[in-house]
């Protein structure tokens, strides 16, 4: 078989197997033919958390953690930071290739018709419990979506797949603004298509007496960019979840409801919330050399710093702290600033965190960012979902279109009991 192979010696039988290297993998599969007997169910790898498993062959997203690179497409996302728009790359992302002037012009126009939500739905927003988590009612309010689009099930027909892509990506920051202002108790603002997408969500969110917001450029902008740097991150918690669920042949809002519950856990969605207290907690620039050194000793971990595929600088948070400055010149510096900055300063000069590889990622600064943008802690989730939304959506049609792809049905490895029988309730003992 040449070299694209490895040799595997099953020392059980004696037996030696060729399995064919393909883009540095092997087939799951090509493990069932070693087996000890013809009883025998064959070999299959075992895989907590899929920490070395590829589930999909998939072309939107690349990250080499080693060298802190992510692109999209192939696209750095440096570049597209800097160069792009929310948009833009939310039409990179889905379709492949950047737009040309006319494709981009009819892509806002079909996100930006579609951002009023149904009546009922705002109907269905106000049934949540006051204190409802808005993430938790955006989960919700997304799932209800698939019984007001029956088309959505035809998930094979183009242009049906294409009118709820447009849909779910010009209705998340509708409804994500509707679960802030129920859970505060304020009146709901309605889209206002006059505005940019990111200005259109400051709008619904923060909008009061006025005939018309304006929102501020600055924070418009870092806005944007913050939902650029969440659009998509390969095979993370929520997209295996879109991809899981969709591969059911579901609705496209019924997987991206599962996707926004995932993303609603603490180890995904709510680490920049994480970070926030951790500087809460340490409370002033003095204090930092004893945090960290507590930190050394493993008292706690260090929030916002390392990443289960970066093993470098992550590059968005590089972005974000720039971005950081331009929000500071309009909202005023954060007092918690001051206590990232002195914190990322001694971690990046001290051998323990440079040999355990740990550098800030994303969500180091941008919860501080929000937080200065008056958005508050509830709603980190659910900003990371708006911007997630065209990589979830993308992540699915790949799936859908994918001929190797079927129902996910991972296998297990049995640890229960053996076969026994069923006692009687005076038999069983006491």
């Amino acid at each position: 078989m040449g070299n694209d192979s490895l040799t595997i010696t099953d020392n059980r039988t004696g037996k030696t197997y060729e399995i064919p290297i393909t883009d540095g993998t092997i087939r799951a599969m090509d493990l069932r033919q070693i087996a000890t007997s013809k009883d025998d169910f064959g070999l299959m790898s075992y895989d907590p958390a899929f920490t070395n498993t590829a589930s999909c062959r998939s072309a939107i997203s690349f990250i080499d953690g080693d060298k802190g690179i992510l692109q999209y497409r192939g696209y750095p996302i440096e570049q597209l930071a800097e160069q792009s728009s929310f948009l833009e790359v939310s039409y990179l992302v889905v379709h492949g290739e950047l737009p040309t002037a006319a494709q981009l012009k009819a892509f806002v126009h079909n996100i930006t018709v579609h951002t009023i939500i149904h009546e009922n739905i705002k109907k269905f927003v106000d049934g949540f419990h006051y204190d409802a988590h808005p993430m938790g009612i955006l989960v919700s309010a997304v799932g209800a979506l698939s019984t007001f689009y029956p088309d959505a099930k035809k998930i094979f027909d183009v242009q049906s797949r294409q009118t709820q892509m447009s849909r779910l990506i010009a209705k998340m920051p509708t409804l994500a603004a509707f679960a802030y202002r129920h859970s505060v108790g304020m009146p709901y603002a309605y889209p206002d298509n006059d505005l940019s997408y990111a200005g259109n969500f400051l709008n619904m969110m923060f909008k009061k007496t006025e005939l018309k917001y304006t929102p501020d450029p600055a924070l418009e902008h870092a806005l944007d960019v913050l939902f650029i740097l969440h659009a998509d991150h390969e095979q993370n918690c929520s997209a295996n979840a879109m991809r899981s669920v969709g591969s059911s042949q579901v609705d496209p809002y019924s997987a991206v409801a599962a996707a926004t519950a995932a993303l609603y856990g603490p180890l995904h969605g709510g680490a920049n919330e994480a970070v926030l207290r951790m500087l809460t907690e340490i409370g002033s620039v003095k204090n930092v050399p004893e945090y960290v050194k507590r930190v050394k000793a493993g008292e706690f971990r260090l929030q916002g710093f390392g990443h289960r595929i970066y093993k470098n600088y992550d590059p968005r948070a590089k972005i974000i702290k720039r971005i950081a400055e331009e929000v500071f010149e309009v909202t005023g510096k954060s007092p918690l600033i001051d206590i990232a900055l002195e914190l990322e300063r001694i971690a990046l000069a001290d051998d323990y965190f440079i040999s355990h590889k740990l550098y800030p990622n994303v969500d180091f600064y941008s919860g501080i960012i929000y937080q200065a943008m008056n958005f508050p802690v509830d709603m980190f989730p659910v900003l990371f979902a708006i911007g997630r939304t065209p990589g979830w959506i993308a992540q699915w049609q790949e799936m859908l279109l994918d001929k190797e792809q079927r129902i996910a049905r991972p296998r297990q490895v049995f640890i229960g009991a053996s076969r026994r029988d069923y006692l009687p309730m005076e038999r069983r003992p006491a």
